[in-house]
């Protein structure tokens, strides 16, 4: 494919390094000549030093040959406007625009059921934007569903499925800590899988004679009411979230309050939280923008609202902070959200989470004590990667700081691997099928060795990144 990628800041670049480690054809467009000099010397495609609102720059980048164009300026205006520029010229290229403003999502999907109606080939969507990419969302959601589970472990959710994988520590000590991974079901009397395993030095796709020890990672599949269970397996208690601290009040920061403080009654996404006893809560909201706060002091009038700088030893001491129970820490500086949830994580707070850049700050942030760390810019490009590997592929999710991919996929009705047993296509190490969900049924359930696939299928699946675009050919070739 050729992608024409216009922003090359954290994200583009990532994206742009991604696709091009799987052969795509990047072009890379920034209006900042310092910015444009250091990424041509990382990456090995073209990088033009230019506006990429200019329908001139976009010529020359080769717009009219481009299957696609990904707009990740920091302007949602420049990014929408940008995309029906091109809708007016090139309508058959497919645009993806980052949008963080949830209005605009809002107006979008309400043009979308409009235009529903119309006739096939005549309804095109909001500015021709084909996927608007609203990352605040998918990072908020990401905060609450960890919280859900205590604040312990990161946890990946699939849509319409009560299936999760979560990601938890093995514990020294635990009874899991030496066993093998062909005895782990003679711990537990519930279905699961276990979808990958990370120790110390790689990241695999486990086989039965794999021994777990403490301070592995474990990926394990299992029905969300099962959860809790696993945790304790491993050795992980799970305490309650009754006094939460949360700092940062941007786009994200209100996302999560809006969840947290249910009374709102314009929150955009919903209630979670098991773990939290309603009667006992407690949450403060901290952040040192006066425009921010004013804000959410009126949003949220019966909640205490500090303007404060969370670095001041003096507010902590006075707020009794090391008290909590849960810090989280949504700030747009990533660096400072995971140097002050590491101190305030060593000065008694039960547990932290905080937002990152990336996957690999995501290990760091862990090393130095960090419970959960969400890695914004990661989420981003799995749901541009997603929209790119074409409509079988409806999710794209990285792990392991990038070395394993989740995949949703729906299997072609003309797939090669119609009716055939998981048993006898499998290719150990390589891929492993997690939950199907049959066309026209409702539910997703744990694939094993005997399930039939069919063309139409929900599939989950794991693959090694270096395998994904061999296993997607796989599955998705037609037959002879």
């Amino acid at each position: 494919m050729k992608i024409i990628i216009i922003g090359a800041g954290l994200t583009g670049t990532e994206l742009a390094k991604k696709l091009i480690s799987e052969k795509n054809d990047v072009v890379l467009i920034d209006n900042n000549e310092e910015t444009v000099r250091h990424v041509s010397n990382r990456l090995d495609c073209m990088v033009i030093h230019s506006d990429g609102n200019s329908l001139d720059t976009l010529e020359e980048a080769g717009i009219a040959r481009a299957d696609a164009l990904v707009m990740l300026t920091n302007s949602d205006e420049v990014n929408m406007i940008t995309c029906s520029l091109v809708e007016a010229f090139y309508p058959k290229v497919m645009k993806i625009a980052r949008v963080r403003n949830y209005e605009y999502h809002i107006k979008a999907r309400k043009t979308a059921r409009r235009k529903s109606a119309e006739p096939e080939g005549e309804a095109r969507p909001l500015y021709g934007i084909d996927h608007m990419v609203y990352p605040d969302m998918e990072a908020a959601m990401a905060i609450l569903r960890a919280i859900e589970h205590g604040a312990v472990t990161d946890v990946l959710s699939f849509e319409n499925s009560e299936y999760e994988i979560m990601r938890v520590e093995v514990e020294e000590g635990s009874r899991l800590d030496g066993q093998r991974v062909q005895d782990l079901r003679s711990f537990i009397d519930t279905s699961f899988l276990l979808v990958y395993l990370e120790s110390k030095t790689e990241a695999t796709l486990p086989m039965g004679s794999t021994v777990i020890q403490a301070g592995d990672y474990l990926g394990i599949l299992a029905h969300k009411k099962h959860m809790e269970s696993f945790l304790e397996l491993c050795g992980n208690r799970i305490a309650e979230l009754n006094r939460i601290a949360l700092v940062g009040v941007g786009h994200i920061g209100t996302l999560i309050a809006d969840s947290l403080l249910s009374h709102h009654k314009t929150r955009k996404i919903p209630k979670l939280f098991s773990s939290i006893q309603k009667s006992k809560q407690k949450i403060i909201i901290i952040d040192k923008d006066e425009q921010r706060i004013k804000a959410a002091a009126e949003r949220y009038p019966d909640t205490d609202v500090f303007k404060a700088d969370i670095t001041d030893e003096g507010f902590i001491q006075e707020e009794s902070l090391a008290a909590y129970d849960l810090l989280i820490c949504a700030t747009h500086n990533h660096e400072k959200n995971m140097v002050i949830s590491a101190y305030l994580k060593s000065l008694g707070v039960g547990k932290t989470i905080c937002l990152v850049p990336s996957g690999s700050f995501a290990e760091i942030a862990r090393h130095i004590g960090v419970d959960v760390a969400v890695p914004i810019k990661d989420t981003v490009v799995d749901t541009i990667v997603g929209h790119l590997r074409g409509k079988s592929v409806t999710g794209v999710h990285t792990v392991s700081d990038g070395d394993l991919e989740i995949i949703e996929y729906v299997m072609p009705e003309n797939s090669r691997l119609n009716g055939r047993a998981l048993k006898d296509i499998a290719e150990p190490g390589s891929f492993l099928v997690l939950l199907q969900k049959p066309q026209g049924e409702g539910e997703y359930v744990i694939a094993s060795g005997n399930t039939i696939l069919n063309g139409g299928d929900n599939l989950v699946l794991i693959a090694n990144m270096e395998e994904t675009a061999k296993v997607l050919n796989y599955f998705g070739g037609s037959e002879e």
